[in-house]
């Protein structure tokens, strides 16, 4: 599928001028800023330089102060207090930041996670039934709850209290839990909108510490979770999400959790004795990128495959033997789970290619009454990067329909899917990525109504992959020093996404090859100066061979990162597309 390349104006050549000046820095490195709407010396600072004292108030959370009020009090009345969280990553990272910390100052601290094919997501009557039967008064829900109406009715009745600590969108109820922590609540004036539920729970926990009077470096050590849930749950790493992330980042790289570290090891990410310090780190330094793709799966493979309660025994293991045959367990899961994935993925496929309709339609919602429910998300994923188009994958269970949903650009997927809510049993989710639930009975009404709301309201723009081009750059103006102040933008992620550049008149040295069946290797060069050339690489790019064997000039977009091997470094790029100089 072609890609639309879309080049970023330069929204103030002034301003670009100014800072590029103040800064001392080449001046598409300060555009880079200038894109991110920092426009002065102080700003760039605090942006390179993130402060944990800049992290906001968390009283400035609604309701904030009756979920501490009631803390409190259980804790003065010594009552048994439940951990609650959902089974994916932001869930178990979650449980495992508040039951840890909590268990260090108080004894009486259970944790729960909902098995994901008896009980479903978020708060269950199970759930309620089991803090019922523990005599645990006083509920804390984390990356849930925030349309649990129904669930949290049945808590109170029972003389259950509930605390809420979700960041998914309310609905026009919000539950009557005891207090509600939501910064997406209409209400709420909190200035980050886009914590994690990790985060949320990370605002608790500082504002009961704050009351407590612990000093604060008890509590940042947490922040490698944080940091994890983050990056699984793709929100935006801007404002004081980029300042958790970049700490809870520093935290894993200096002094991982036992279970992470065994985690890694699995992803061939180990620790090597460094010549020069003599001490012990990992091979490269982690980025969000690592924990997306070699964490973040694995966690999530223990609540899709067997339970997560697996997770959070593994993120809070002190122990390196007990966490590497913990680790070992979860591993096998994640390989079970890539297995499903792939034989789901290719039926999926089978099932669009023999349907006409499907193929034709400007959304895919595909089902099946046998897929594993724990891999529908994945598989949406994929189909959505295939057809490129928002996309619903469901199977049946007991009668009822549940899937996952991915979207594309620009398109608001929940809305679409609540715009058929009268249809569904639940959902809920984001922009980009929700879940929902359906009786059989409406599964085809639901499509029709579904695939009518994307006719009528996708653009031409969001059928089409972009590439978001930051700036054109001349291959000569990549040195050591402009890499060393892009590393600074880390981390990167949505709002701060890595740069992407664009060189035009580019050749190869002549070596250019295929590598692994379906990436293209080079070495690329300027015609005039063959003594300048950047290794580059093009994974699952081998499709453009062509252009480079037609011996003419091509332009290139990438991004710059550092390869290291034996404990060597050298800069390479990493092409997103090529196309013919002029095209």
């Amino acid at each position: 599928m072609e890609k639309c390349w879309k080049f970023k104006e330069t929204k103030d050549e002034k301003l670009v001028e100014e800072l590029s000046k103040a800064l001392n820095i080449n001046k598409v490195l300060a555009k880079l800023l200038v894109d991110r709407n920092i426009k002065s010396f102080d700003e760039a600072k605090q942006f390179f330089r993130p402060q944990l004292s800049d992290l906001h108030d968390p009283f400035l959370m609604l309701n904030m102060d009756k979920a501490i009020k009631r803390l409190n009090e259980a804790v003065e009345r010594g009552e048994k207090i439940l951990i609650y969280g959902d089974y994916d990553v932001d869930g178990t990272t979650s449980v495992a930041m508040v039951y840890s910390y909590l268990k260090e100052f108080y004894p009486h601290i259970d944790y729960y996670i909902p098995d994901r094919y008896l009980e479903g997501y978020g708060i269950s009557f199970q759930g309620i039934d089991y803090a019922e039967a523990h005599e645990q008064k006083l509920v804390i829900a984390l990356d849930c709850g925030i349309k649990a109406n129904e669930k949290i009715d049945y808590a109170n009745q029972k003389n259950i209290d509930f605390i809420i600590c979700d960041h998914h969108l309310p609905g026009e109820e919000v539950p009557k839990a005891l207090a509600v922590l939501d910064p997406k609540q209409h209400e709420c004036q909190y200035p980050c909108k886009e914590l994690s539920g990790c985060g949320v729970g990370f605002k608790l926990l500082q504002a009961w510490s704050q009351t407590q009077n612990i000093e604060k470096e008890r509590l940042f050590h947490y922040l490698d979770l944080v940091a994890v849930s983050i990056a699984a749950d793709i929100v935006k790493i801007t404002g004081e999400n980029r300042i958790l992330a970049y700490f809870g980042l520093k935290q894993l790289n200096e002094n991982p959790r036992p279970g992470i570290e065994c985690i890694l090891e699995y992803s061939n990410i180990k620790k090597v004795r460094h010549r020069e310090s003599d001490k012990y780190a990992f091979e490269k330094e982690l980025s969000i990128s690592d924990l997306v793709f070699a964490i973040a799966p694995r966690i999530n493979a223990s609540g899709r495959m067997d339970s997560g309660k697996k997770s959070v025994e593994l993120l809070n293991c002190k122990n390196l033997d007990e966490a590497k045959i913990l680790a070992t367990g979860i591993n096998e899961h994640n390989k079970e789970r890539r297995t499903l994935d792939t034989d789901t993925t290719e039926e999926a496929l089978d099932i669009i290619s023999k349907n006409e309709t499907v193929r034709q339609a400007m959304s895919t919602v595909v089902y099946n009454d046998h897929w594993h429910k724990g891999v529908l998300g994945i598989v949406a994923s994929r189909l959505t990067e295939n057809f490129y188009r928002p996309t619903i994958v469901l199977t049946l269970n007991d009668g009822v329909y549940t899937g996952s949903a991915r979207s594309v650009r620009g398109f608001d997927i929940h809305q679409a899917i609540e715009n058929c809510s009268d249809l569904l049993t639940s959902f809920g989710g984001h922009k980009y990525a929700a879940g929902m639930s359906m009786k059989r009975e409406n599964i085809k009404a639901f499509i029709e109504r579904f695939e009518n709301y994307v006719k009528e309201n996708i653009t031409e723009e969001s059928l089409n992959p972009q590439i978001d081009i930051d700036a054109n750059l001349n291959i000569e103006q990549i040195t050591e020093g402009f890499y060393n102040v892009l590393k600074q933008f880390a981390p990167f992620g949505p709002g701060n996404m890595t740069p992407v550049f664009a060189s035009d008149g580019l050749r190869d040295t002549g070596f250019a090859r295929v590598v692994g069946n379906n990436h293209l290797k080079l070495q690329v060069c300027y015609p005039d100066n063959r003594n300048l050339s950047f290794a580059a690489i093009g994974f699952g790019l081998a499709d453009k061979m062509h252009i480079i064997n037609s011996k003419l000039p091509f332009e290139m977009c990438y991004v710059i990162n550092e390869n290291v091997w034996r404990e060597k470094s050298s800069l390479q790029l990493v092409v997103k597309d090529f196309r013919i100089s002029g095209n």
